[in-house]
């Protein structure tokens, strides 16, 4: 009954687009402290519309504490009539990023825009556009089967704090874990390789940055009179930025290789498949002249399935007009790792910690100060029953072959998987030209509907699978 799927969603696509601007108008940005109201507005906005759409449990879950409140989350669920069927949990957010600069966007950001077959505005791919497609699949494979029921129970969490790091949504899955309780979690907050080369994403990096301050003598001191005699705590400073890695490309950190996941055969030729021009990607690199990295691996590689060391400032001493010769006190510098499955933040920083310790000299005092409790990776195995199912459905859609891609960023799957102990499967059709975060983000009007027939058959498939998912 395919046809019958993507008929209705042609058939319905004028409303289906009507509405998502209604949502796309409310500025729903949680690191704007004026907008936390318009964030509850989009929460109600939602319910409405998952309540309309039929889904018989529809509730705003509201997040933090009475001394530390959060924005509203949204969870839905449509039990299937099969009591065995598997129990889909399908993640999105209704926050946005803040719109500055405005004088870069060609039409306001909240006054949803077509143009040539793009939706122009702030969360139109990233992630409203792609939340609102499930509700468009669901109806449409209820209404091409005449079923009262999908064949598999469907709930949604949708937060509402994604856009400012997630900073309730660990306590709020612990909080309501029986709830949320399921054989796979399907995330559509990611991109395919390109329009005409759809691809699954199977995994994001972690991340987590940290700040290493070293002091030398009370103040700084004349180079002439000292200089050469005690420790100069920028040649210190220097000394551990160039160690972070040898030769090779790879970081020097003790353990830091230990947890990481080794690529499958099978992935790095699923990578290789991909139309990657490397002069091209150089130019989007803001028009790097090279490539570099960790050797024996691709750029592609480099970036999606290897972890990082990134030295992201730093300042000491004097750095103003002319010259001041001085032993500088004190330097400084910013770091950040990027993580891959299975790396632990914590034990990251604990061997960051060693690594400094181990190479300041006598006279030098450190301190390595780690941000927050950063952003664990996640990861989907290719050959997983989760991901097997989400490609059938995705290349039922798309009538070819899907390849499979990661992702570098960051976002709160790792705490999805680990709090609920469901594997995932990235279904979604977001594209790097879309803009996400910056001026102008738009959608593909077309891959939108392509994401909601994916939902369609991603249910069915999900059933067929069942004995497979809870192995």
């Amino acid at each position: 009954m395919d046809t019958d799927v993507p008929g209705y969603i042609d058939e319905n696509a004028v409303g289906f687009f009507a509405a998502l601007k209604e949502w796309l108008a409310i500025p729903s940005i949680s690191a704007d402290p004026a907008r936390h109201a318009d964030v509850r507005r989009s929460a109600r906005w939602l319910a409405r519309q998952l309540q309309t759409a039929g889904f018989p449990t529809v509730q705003v879950w509201e997040t933090g504490t009475a001394d530390e409140p959060g924005l509203p989350a949204v969870f839905a669920q449509w039990t299937a009539a099969d009591p065995a069927a598997p129990v889909v949990l399908v993640y999105g957010h209704h926050d946005v990023q803040p719109v500055e600069p405005l004088d870069e966007w060609d039409s306001p950001p909240f006054e949803p825009a077509e143009r040539a077959g793009q939706l122009l505005a702030r969360g139109a791919s990233d992630d409203k556009g792609q939340v609102f497609f499930h509700v468009l699949g669901t109806r449409a494979w209820l209404a091409a089967h005449a079923a009262a029921a999908p064949p598999v129970t469907i709930k949604l969490i949708v937060e509402g704090e994604e856009e400012s790091g997630s900073p309730h949504f660990a306590d709020l899955l612990r909080r309501e874990r029986e709830r949320l309780a399921c054989d796979v979690i399907v995330v559509s907050d990611t991109t395919m390789w390109a329009a005409d080369v759809p691809s699954m994403c199977t995994g994001t990096r972690g991340v987590v940055a940290a700040q290493v301050d070293l002091r030398g003598a009370e103040h700084d001191l004349h180079s002439g009179s000292f200089g050469g005699a005690i420790p100069n705590p920028l040649h210190v400073l220097a000394d551990l930025l160039v160690g972070l890695h040898d030769s090779d490309g790879r970081i020097t950190l003790p353990g830091f290789y230990d947890r990481v996941a080794a690529l499958t055969q099978a992935e790095r030729e699923m990578f290789a498949k991909l139309p990657f021009d490397e002069k091209t990607w150089l130019g989007t690199a803001g028009k790097s002249g090279a490539v570099a990295g960790e050797a024996g691996f691709s750029t592609l590689e480099r970036v999606w399935a290897r972890p990082t060391a990134e030295v992201n400032g730093m300042w000491g001493g004097h750095t103003g007009p002319g010259g001041k010769t001085i032993i500088p006190c004190e330097a400084h510098a910013k770091l950040s790792f990027r993580l891959v499955a299975h790396q632990e933040p914590a034990e990251v920083t604990d061997t960051l910690r060693r690594y400094v310790a181990d190479r300041t000299p006598p006279g030098i005092e450190a301190t390595v100060t780690v941000e927050g409790l950063g952003v664990r990776p996640a990861f989907s195995p290719i050959d997983s029953p989760a991901v097997a199912a989400a490609r059938r459905a995705m290349e039922r859609a798309f009538g070819r072959e899907v390849l499979f891609t990661r992702e570098g960023g960051s976002g709160p799957e790792a705490d999805l998987t680990g709090i609920l102990g469901a594997p995932l499967a990235f279904v979604g059709v977001g594209l790097d030209e879309d803009r996400a975060h910056a001026p102008n983000e738009k959608a593909d009007m077309g891959l939108l509907l392509k994401g909601a027939q994916t939902a369609a058959y991603l249910w069915e498939e999900f059933a067929a699978a069942a004995a497979e998912l809870r192995q």
